[in-house]
């Protein structure tokens, strides 16, 4: 008997192992076909490794769940990762950043101050190749927001208006930090309205059937 426990626990050990394993690697699944989602909607195009990885379509991943601002940041690597940061990428990084913490100011060594501080470097440089690159500064952008939400239609508009502000041109970037934090509310948007009319129709359903048990 005293064996036998010993085993039972390792056992009980190896699937809790493989539970949280499998759970992880939904998790990242889930995060890499909503990147996927937000490229598709800017009319990007997910490359190399996580072209493979996230084989989700579009429509699945606004069914199931919600696109966070963290997410959406992280999506930029994908359109424009390669792209040297300039101020109005940082003026936009720090908006969306302002929005996921509820934060007014800075936070040190978020993605706003690294955002901020690469601006400044790369103003000073004239060769693209030495410029730090959205891909550097928004790479795990979610792990580095000590706080993260759902990203709204306000927060697209907030983004967008401080991008503006800060180009020469008063323009937003194509598949910049603006277009994916625009294109993650109008995902979010959408999901949200795909399921009050799926709730709405099992609502009807529902009393369709209670309905018909009472007249039975």
């Amino acid at each position: 008997m005293s064996q036998e426990q010993p085993r039972r626990e390792e056992a009980e050990q190896e699937q809790e192992h493989e539970s949280v394993k499998h759970e992880d690697v939904v998790g990242v699944q889930g995060s890499l076909a909503r990147k996927r989602a937000i490229a598709e909607s800017i009319g990007g195009q997910v490359l190399g490794k996580d072209r493979k990885q996230a084989s989700v379509s579009s429509e699945s991943v606004s069914a199931r769940a919600n696109i966070t601002i963290g997410e959406a940041l992280e999506a930029t690597v994908v359109t424009a990762g390669n792209r040297p940061v300039d101020y109005s990428d940082a003026a936009a990084i720090q908006a969306a950043e302002v929005r996921a913490t509820g934060r007014t100011n800075i936070i040190p060594g978020g993605v706003a101050a690294a955002a901020q501080s690469a601006a400044t470097r790369n103003a000073r440089l004239t060769k693209d190749e030495e410029k730090t690159k959205l891909a550097e500064i928004l790479a795990d952008a979610s792990s580095k927001l000590p706080s993260d939400k759902l990203v709204t239609r306000k927060d697209a508009e907030g983004v967008i208006g401080a991008e503006l502000r800060n180009d020469p041109n008063l323009c937003t970037r194509p598949g910049g930090v603006a277009a994916s934090i625009a294109a993650a509310a109008r995902l979010n948007q959408s999901n949200s309205t795909t399921n009050n009319t799926s709730g709405t129709k099992n609502n009807d359903k529902n009393n369709t059937n209670l309905t018909k048990q009472k007249l039975n």
